[in-house]
């Protein structure tokens, strides 16, 4: 059985090669005290593997080595990453580790129990050469009066049946705090607004505790907005949480058609305040931000469909900043 950490077959090889070169490309590289890279992925169903390198249709899950080396590739170009649906099964995410070396640090949730928590976890990866813990990892409790306001008592255990996440970072002199979710999906776009807006007002309220301790604070993540400007991407910046520009026209998802109207499945997001609402302002400086289509590169030499390529790497392209430090 070939393991993570052996030399693929050529092929396999020389499709690495030219996903790195796609990355070269698009990705800034990580420069030590100069900047600073920021990512989220909702990689699908990111659980099991199959130790092959490459699977066959009637292995379960599709998800092989070659997959998994093109996920931690892309992974490892970013400082800091959110993963969303994490499943119970840590297999893949194990091997990914393994690949990725000993310099890189790991902190997860638990499972989220209950159909509607889908088995996830959520997770950060980070390269501990930069970027350092600096001591809270929380999961989010909006208060009761909040929810009260926009979710109904009925709708309470399905809305937080994914809880936010927070994490604290540190990176030289800047210290930050990211909030990674995935707002359930539910059976219409009304289903997300209530929570999307509780959270919103949580975070503004947060901002501002948090800004004489001079921490930063960033959501990133799956928040299942469909649309630009539509009710669920207003209630979301509701508070003043503010999308840089730069990721208002890039896509989200591997099934967004390109060129064919408005950019829909505007599902992921990273998002932070600008000062608007009486909420201080990010002091980090923003450079540029995007996302990664890999399907230009990974795996293409196994000519596979785009919904069998996600079910191996994912139907979310990462979504990332730069910041300078």
């Amino acid at each position: 059985m070939p393991s993570i950490l052996d030399k693929p077959p050529v092929p396999i090889r020389k499709n690495l090669d030219e996903l790195r070169l796609q990355l070269d490309a698009e990705i800034p590289p990580k420069k030590l005290d100069k900047n600073l890279l920021i990512a989220t992925w909702n990689i699908r169903s990111f659980g099991g593997l199959t130790e092959k390198w490459v699977s066959m249709p009637g292995d379960s899950p599709q998800r092989d080595l070659h997959s998994l080396l093109a996920i931690a590739e892309i992974i490892s170009r970013f400082d800091v990453i959110a993963l969303q649906e994490v499943k119970s099964d840590l297999k893949a995410l194990r091997h990914a580790l393994k690949y990725l070396g000993g310099h890189w640090g790991l902190v997860l949730t638990d499972v989220t129990k209950g159909d509607s928590g889908n088995g996830e976890r959520m997770a950060y990866l980070f390269d501990t050469r930069k970027v350092q813990m600096s001591g809270l990892a929380s999961e989010l409790v909006v208060p009761e009066e909040q929810l009260e306001k926009n979710i109904s008592e009925d709708a309470l255990e399905k809305q937080f049946a994914r809880t936010p996440y927070a994490v604290s970072f540190r990176c030289g002199s800047a210290t930050f705090i990211l909030i990674t979710l995935h707002v359930l999906y539910g059976r219409n776009s009304c289903d997300r607004v209530g929570e999307l807006t509780a959270i919103a007002e949580w975070m503004a309220d947060w901002a501002r505790n948090i800004n004489a301790w001079d921490h930063n604070l960033i959501a990133l993540g799956d928040f299942n907005i469909d649309r630009i400007d539509d009710e669920l991407y207003r209630a979301f910046t509701s508070t003043g949480l503010t999308v840089p520009e730069e990721l208002h026209q890039v896509s989200r998802s591997i099934f967004h058609k390109v060129g064919k109207g408005p950019l829909d499945k505007f599902y992921d997001q990273i998002a932070w305040f600008t000062g608007r609402g009486n909420v201080p302002a990010l002091s980090l400086e923003f450079c540029q931000g995007g996302s990664f289509d890999f399907t230009k590169s990974a795996l293409q030499n196994r000519m596979l469909t785009r919904n069998k390529l996600s079910w191996r790497i994912s139907d979310h392209y990462p979504l990332w900043v730069e910041f300078k430090t």
